[in-house]
């Protein structure tokens, strides 16, 4: 795809989180939206090596949702290359779902790792890294995480580990849009500042904006080509990104929005309500 298509491609993924979440009348929109551009860029910009019809394809490079409440985003992404047809959307949250509130590896085909508890992904990835870092296919490990996230202690563990074990095919993106359920990230426990901290503990850091795509595709295909060091890409985004009414609020970290709202929302993303 190329960069206008990318984008369209990201609009239909921040519809389609609006609409199963509204459908749903729970989950997790803010965080979702802010990483539509950054997914979009992983799963449709030849950045991430998938193929949705052998999603255990040995040579896969790996992704692993460690803010799994952003489910949202990933379920909506899945769908849109392929994995599941994009009509059990409308099933997110509901009794006997596979689209559960956090992604479940168990049940949906391309979720490599149950996530939820924040803090555990990039300790997961580092595993999944130093498993892989010999293998001739040569596959990377992708995990994002979010900003409010690093306040967890085990997040530095596996940073410290990682740098310790030159996993170059592993690869954190930090969706850093300022924001988390209690307020801006500074206010609750400040995290900042997140490039020297990576930094200090030996990865080497890319910052850029998170809703810039050509910028995307060049950060993380860097981050990829990188041979001597873990790469923390720091994505700098916008909370609620593309409503106009959740962009940059705290309050839309975890709610869905009503009929009325929807409606809006969908609005503010170029999409007509059904």
């Amino acid at each position: 795809m190329n960069r206008i298509e990318l984008e369209e491609q990201a609009r239909r993924i921040r519809c389609d989180i609006v609409e199963m979440l509204a459908c749903a009348g729970s989950g997790h929109p803010g965080g979702s939206l802010s990483a539509a551009d950054i997914m979009t860029a992983l799963y449709f910009g030849g950045v991430l090596k998938h193929d949705p019809a052998d999603p255990k394809d040995p040579a896969r490079d790996r992704f692993i949702l460690s803010k799994g409440h952003a489910a949202p985003v990933l379920y909506a992404t899945l769908a849109n290359a392929g994995y599941f047809d994009r009509s059990e959307l409308s099933t997110l949250r509901k009794l006997g779902s596979r689209l559960q509130g956090h992604p479940d590896c168990l049940k949906l085909p391309g979720v490599e790792v149950s996530t939820g508890s924040l803090g555990q992904g990039l300790s997961i990835a580092a595993g999944l890294a130093l498993g892989l870092q010999d293998d001739p296919a040569a596959p990377t490990v992708f995990t994002l995480l979010g900003d409010g996230e690093l306040q967890e202690g085990q997040v530095w563990e596996a940073a410290m580990f990682a740098a310790h074990r030159k996993l170059s095919n592993l690869v954190a993106i930090v969706d850093n849009n300022q924001l988390q359920i209690d307020g801006c990230i500074d206010d609750v426990c400040s995290p900042n500042s997140i490039a020297d901290k990576f930094l200090a503990f030996g990865w080497k850091v890319i910052e850029v904006d998170g809703h810039d795509m050509d910028a995307l595709l060049l950060a993380l295909n860097s981050a990829k080509a990188c041979d001597d060091a873990p790469v923390c890409v720091l994505a700098h985004t916008v909370k609620g990104k593309g409503v106009s009414f959740m962009e940059g609020q705290a309050g839309w970290h975890g709610k869905a929005p009503n009929k009325e709202q929807l409606a809006v929302a969908l609005a503010d993303l170029g999409k007509k309500e059904a």
